[in-house]
């Protein structure tokens, strides 16, 4: 270790030119009634390039969200590659960062817990590249990624992939914990994706501090029947995602989907709002039929089957 990393005050400094290759899921959140606790990894894959070059920070991106995102050292995922790289005392004299971007942006499908995920990923393969120390952990991962991103659900997902259970273990400071389930082979996702984008901060803030007993009671039944339904028996999936909790106190602020979802409903499809929206999941088992999906596309939504996906995945080495 001595050999390839310099002491620079009070952090080791990477060497210049090593490199690793991160490719990270898009995810829903909730499912319907697992609000802030459960989660589940979709096949939409946002990756990044990293190299640790003698100055600055530069960043190339394509895809989605080009136009929009910094081009320095501001960019979420150059942000969470300092932090990742921070926790194990390093830093890098400079970062080349190549961004190919597939995950929709602010339309719930996890992209910032993605980016999230990414860099702290790639911290992990450039800590080593470099010798400093082993890979980061699945349990470590998930306290990274959820102490930038400020909850488990979406970030879980994406380092576990498959579906998750989150919770927050309160003391002195929060710890995140997660569990992986084993999704039911049978299960199948698509999403239907609209142009339109939401603000979680400002859905989340719809949200009422109190609610009636009889909803908590229901939402605590449909949460748990969730888990039975991914993981043994999929033909309950209709009943588990139903919610009381967060998706009508949120309905007025995003109509086309709020008007989807119960179109979806009634069909028969277990369609929830993924995340704070404004994209449709349905899982079920099978495809969404034709009917159903034009439904969706008058209402101005694209339709897309997805894998369930793996988790984050990290290439060390020269890429």
């Amino acid at each position: 270790m001595t050999e390839r990393v310099a002491l620079t005050e009070t952090k080791m400094t990477l060497p210049v030119g090593i490199s690793t290759r991160v490719r990270v899921p898009a995810s829903s959140a909730n499912l319907g009634p697992g609000f802030d606790c459960l989660g589940i990894a979709l096949g939409v894959y946002d990756e990044l390039i990293v190299e640790t070059t003698d100055g600055g920070v530069h960043v190339e991106v394509s895809g989605e969200g080009a136009r929009d995102v910094p081009r320095d050292e501001n960019h979420l995922v150059a942000r969470a590659i300092r932090r990742g790289l921070d926790a194990a005392g390093c830093a890098a004299p400079g970062l080349r960062l190549r961004c190919v971007n597939a995950i929709p942006h602010s339309r719930g499908l996890g992209s910032s817990a993605a980016a999230a995920v990414s860099g702290l990923a790639a911290a992990s393969g450039l800590l080593v590249e470099a010798g400093v120390r082993p890979a980061f952990d699945d349990d470590e991962l998930v306290q990274l990624s959820s102490e930038f991103e400020g909850h488990p659900d979406n970030a879980a997902a994406s380092v576990l992939g498959a579906a998750v259970v989150t919770w927050i273990e309160d003391g002195d400071e929060p710890r995140y914990r997660a569990r992986r389930l084993v999704v039911h082979p049978d299960v199948t996702a698509t999403v239907f994706v609209p142009d339109t984008e939401s603000s979680t901060s400002y859905t989340r803030g719809l949200l009422p501090d109190l609610v009636p007993r009889r909803d908590a009671i229901f939402n605590v039944s449909r949460a748990s029947l969730a888990v039975v339904a991914l993981t043994t028996d999929p033909s309950v999936l209709f009943a588990a995602t139903a919610d009381r909790l967060h998706q009508g106190y949120r309905a007025e602020a995003m109509g086309p989907t709020a008007e989807l979802v119960t179109a979806l409903r009634r069909r028969g499809h277990a369609a929830t709002v993924s995340g704070a929206g404004p994209t449709v999941l349905v899982l079920g088992v099978g495809p969404v039929p034709a009917e159903s999906r034009e439904i969706a596309a008058s209402l101005g939504f694209a339709a897309a089957s997805v894998a369930i996906a793996g988790g984050v995945e990290v290439t060390h080495g020269r890429v």
